[in-house]
């Protein structure tokens, strides 16, 4: 993967305008093709409704040759109210060059690895690829995913599970980062909760998928505070989320957890970080697992 020299005469890397829509799907068609074109087409419609970063690219960069994409490097900007302040993450998906033009690829991820305040994030790596992503500078956060039964989880008395909505009183009880997650992750169709108990909520997201070649339901832990208050929720989401359809939870993990009953998967899902510091892990927000789906 060449990434330097100068583009040949009519080749440009720029970022991504609303005209360029066409020409991306049909770019990413070509590359993946097992994707469907409405797959494409549904996450430019999701993208569309996602807020701007101020001074930020708004989807990415493209490789444009006199007019015709042939190369898209999609980055899904978002600011996170975490537990210790504001940061904005970059999620970089579904990277896409046709091959006559590869040996200018990484011009795109220099031209969006610029900022250096930005935690940049790679939740789906294709297979083979850890030195190129090592060689950007990314590391590993997260060495594998753990199924796991929720619902064989310590059950707590009193505790109880609410789905957020912006009048619900118990909204109050999390802070304004939580609150805005949890909503915004509503609208998306994912199933936002707060678990209540002993004087405290605790929020969760879930996201329904289906895993062993699409035959079993689960939910995928898209965001928990941390490990530690999943696995003190475990029982109670578990009846929650049984009558949702779901018994088997998967949540990026970097081994077994303890309190959560199930089997640790080394090396499956491994997720990769550059910048000020790592996401927790079970914070998949505002991601492509969300944007695009499974």
């Amino acid at each position: 993967m060449a990434v330097l020299g100068a583009y040949p005469p009519g080749l440009t890397c720029r970022p991504i305008e609303d005209s360029d829509w066409d020409g991306i799907i049909e770019c990413l068609g070509r590359n993946f093709p097992t994707r469907p074109r409405s797959y494409w087409e549904r996450a430019v419609a999701r993208m569309e409704k996602r807020p701007v970063v101020p001074d930020l690219p708004k989807y990415g960069f493209v490789l444009d040759m006199s007019g015709r994409i042939v190369g898209v490097l999609l980055a899904l900007y978002f600011l996170h109210q975490g537990q210790e302040g504001e940061e904005i993450r970059c999620n970089l998906s579904s990277w896409s060059v046709d091959p006559e033009y590869r040996a200018f690829a990484g011009k795109m991820v220099i031209a969006v690895l610029r900022k250096k305040n930005v935690t940049y994030i790679n939740v789906s790596p294709a297979p083979g690829t850890e030195k190129v992503n090592e060689a950007l500078g990314f590391r590993r956060y997260s060495e594998g995913q753990l199924g796991f039964f929720p619902l064989l989880g310590s059950a707590r008395r009193g505790y109880r599970v609410l789905e957020a909505r912006a009048d619900l009183p118990e909204m109050a009880m999390l802070s304004q980062g939580d609150q805005d997650i949890l909503l915004q992750h509503a609208a998306l169709d994912c199933l936002s909760v707060i678990c209540v108990g002993e004087g405290r909520a605790f929020p969760f997201v879930f996201m329904t998928r289906r895993v062993f070649h699409g035959i079993v339901p689960c939910g995928q832990v898209i965001y928990c505070r941390s490990l530690e208050e999943l696995s003190q929720c475990a029982g109670v989401l578990g009846r929650y989320l049984l009558r949702k359809g779901a018994l088997l939870c998967v949540v990026d993990a970097n081994g077994p957890v303890p309190g959560l009953i199930g089997r640790y998967f080394a090396g499956s899902g491994a997720k990769y970080f550059k910048g000020p510091k790592p996401p927790p892990l079970g914070d998949l927000t505002f991601t492509e697992v969300v944007i695009f789906g499974f």
